[in-house]
């Protein structure tokens, strides 16, 4: 069955969107002098390379009211009017549509992560970088592959992509410098998609999406940390100029995503007072949260490469983040792998114990 059968909104899936190139392609001609860290995130990402069909178990079923598991008590409406008006259908109805709106922005950035990812390896002008972009590019086309089939298989529904998403795309990728691709995907969508996918994974009730969203962010971590690496290098170099044009990005970009969750789509889908529905969502404990750690891996990125000028930091001031410049981002990368590993482990031991169980079964029937 087609996808254009599962939006929400009837959208032309024959359509392409298509946002022209103004950065030049780059041929390098250096090939012996790459950098350590980057060559070994290059390893790295060779040898973590993974088959979602092999890796996951598709056989859990999925609550079609629920899809993710979140608990009830992190719904943002839960107790208010707009709550309260709605019989279980229309509960069970909005919960739905809240699951595959976030799920389906997650799979249009990943499909921007892609493409943003092989523009890199075109325009980066190192060769070690190309090398490491070379395997960000695999990654993303398998994260794209596998959020959609969760939403094609377990959910049933899909929204288009965020407007919001679409411009801070649109402007990393348009962008005439090769580092403003860098900027905008590997430190602020893949940081700001490692915090929303973490928040998700931890309260996910249901298994397999915890295993999806576990898996994908253990390749999300090696990518900001591509991203860190390379723009630490390139903008120690830049003039105050250049440096201004990059906050600028960092800035606008960063209320586009603060604005981006608010989840007008389902509202608008629904039929649901849009204007009441965005006050709730904006100004509820659980939003207020999710916006703060939203931005725990995109502050100490940023500061670290470098762009921690004025306007940034009153930027982040006024998002109530500023504090979290001071967060370990290696630790938190490192907590998001082994989370993946651990997973793994479970997996593993709960097969050894079933093929135990039968083999003792069998043992017994030959009996």
């Amino acid at each position: 069955m087609s996808t254009a059968e599962k939006y929400v909104v009837p959208t032309d899936v024959t359509a392409t969107w298509d946002v022209p190139a103004n950065c030049s392609a780059r041929f390098s001609w250096e090939y012996d002098e790459p950098r350590a860290r980057l060559l070994s995130l290059y390893q790295k990402g060779k040898d973590k390379q993974w088959d979602s069909t092999k890796r996951m178990d598709w056989s859990i079923d999925v609550d079609w009211a629920n899809p993710v598991g979140m608990p009830e008590e992190y719904n943002p409406f839960l107790g208010t009017s707009v709550w309260d008006k709605m019989n279980q259908k229309e509960r069970d109805n909005f919960t739905h549509h809240q699951a595959a709106w976030s799920w389906s922005q997650f799979m249009h950035g990943e499909q921007g992560a892609m493409i943003t990812a092989a523009r890199i390896v075109e325009t980066v002008p190192d060769m070690d970088s190309k090398f490491y972009g070379a395997t960000q590019v695999m990654d993303e086309a398998r994260h794209v592959e596998t959020f959609a089939r969760f939403l094609q298989e377990k959910v049933g529904t899909v929204f288009p992509m965020n407007k919001d998403l679409a411009a801070l795309l649109n402007d990393a990728l348009q962008a005439k410098d090769w580092d403003f691709a860098y900027l905008g995907m590997q430190v602020l969508i893949e940081g700001l998609a490692l915090a929303a996918f973490g928040l998700q994974r931890d309260m996910a009730g249901n298994p397999l999406a915890k295993q999806l969203l576990a898996y994908v962010m253990q390749d999300e971590a090696r990518h900001v940390a591509f991203g860190r690496l390379a723009l630490k290098d390139a903008y120690a170099e830049l003039s105050e100029k250049e440096r201004d044009e990059r906050e600028d990005f960092v800035v606008e970009g960063c209320w586009l995503m603060r604005n981006r969750f608010l989840g007008t789509e389902v509202y608008e889908a629904l039929g649901l007072p849009v204007k009441e529905c965005q006050d709730i969502a904006d100004h509820s404990e659980f939003q207020q949260i999710f916006r703060t750690l939203l931005f725990s891996r995109i502050v100490p990125c940023v500061k670290d490469i470098g762009l921690w000028g004025e306007k940034v930091q009153k930027c982040y001031a006024e998002m109530g983040v500023l504090d979290m410049a001071g967060h370990n981002l290696d630790e938190l990368m490192k907590a998001d792998e082994d989370q993946a590993e651990a997973l793994d482990k479970e997996r593993a031991a709960m097969q050894a114990r079933i093929a135990e169980v039968d083999e003792t079964i069998a043992v017994g029937a030959s009996a």
